[in-house]
């Protein structure tokens, strides 16, 4: 009983210290956020944790205050669709027992091949990490437009893409899960395409993530690449290191400011800091000042 107690209340501790260091932009703003309603800062896999299990990377998003983690496939946490169901409740257990929230999956699903059957390959594996969020905890996946087809036209990649995203939005939220798609791909990642994509994935379970590419500044600007998709935004945006280089992030912050955002921006970093929480305190901090009004 002693031990039930004390476990109790070190999760309470942790709780009340993480809430302490992450509440940053989730007091008030200039536009009256509440705490329900702000933006929340989290970290997605790629890079910064892809070298971490899974107690590590929860625990240096403890250590940080960082609210949330997209876990990417493929990396040294290991959370796949090969887990077994104790192995899928264990992660959920560790998840239940952190502050620190599974914002999701992020995978490398992609539906523009001229190849059919790959086509259908990509489907069915969001079908599966769909299941394996459901079973771990997440509230949805991240899936991608990775490019046109040389052998379609433009045209027909965007109507095979947004038919395929409404099959998988459909059978994802029977499992409630969302669809994210990333801004992604060699053409794609253009927003009249991205604009173009959405069109025809009008399934109301099938998200715009906003990536932070230098495409989002061509033609007009970001306000007006920004407007082109924002009343498809989900839950998710991916940026990278916001004090590092020349992507106007600060207006971003304003513009999601604007519309009383209040999903997830996770942290998709491109460098390697030897001191991972450091970082990420740093990230954090930076977020909380463009975010406050």
């Amino acid at each position: 009983m002693n031990n039930q107690m004390n476990r109790r209340h070190a999760i309470s501790t942790s709780a009340a210290s993480f809430a302490a260091l992450s509440i940053g932009a989730r007091t008030t703003s200039a536009l009256g956020n509440t705490l329900e309603s702000a933006m929340r800062f989290g970290l997605v896999t790629y890079q910064w944790g892809k070298d971490m299990d899974l107690p590590t990377l929860i625990s240096t998003c403890e250590k940080s205050g960082v609210a949330g983690l997209e876990l990417r496939t493929q990396h040294k946490h290991h959370v796949e669709p090969s887990l077994t169901a104790s192995e899928r409740t264990e992660v959920r257990k560790r998840f239940a027992d952190s502050p620190v929230e599974l914002v999701g999956y992020g995978s490398n699903c992609e539906f523009h091949s001229a190849d059919p059957l790959k086509v259908r390959e990509n489907i069915e594996l969001a079908k599966a990490y769909v299941r394996l969020m459901h079973d771990c905890g997440g509230t949805g996946v991240k899936v991608k437009p990775n490019g046109f087809s040389k052998e379609l036209s433009r045209e027909a990649t965007i109507e095979q893409i947004g038919k395929a995203l409404n099959e998988v939005a459909e059978y994802a939220q029977g499992y409630g899960q969302r669809i994210r798609v990333e801004v992604h791909g060699a053409g794609t990642q253009e927003l009249p395409a991205m604009r173009d994509i959405f069109r025809v994935a009008d399934h109301n379970n099938v998200f715009v993530c906003w990536n932070c590419n230098d495409q989002d500044l061509n033609g007009d600007g970001l306000e007006a690449n920004f407007k082109m998709v924002k009343g498809r935004f989900g839950d998710t945006v991916h940026v990278r290191e916001l004090n590092i280089g020349e992507y106007p992030y600060a207006q971003l912050m304003k513009l999601f400011l604007g519309m009383d955002y209040s999903g997830w921006i996770l942290l998709e970093a491109r460098t390697e800091p030897a001191d991972k929480v450091a970082a990420l305190i740093e990230q954090r901090k930076v977020f909380q000042q463009m975010t406050q009004g």
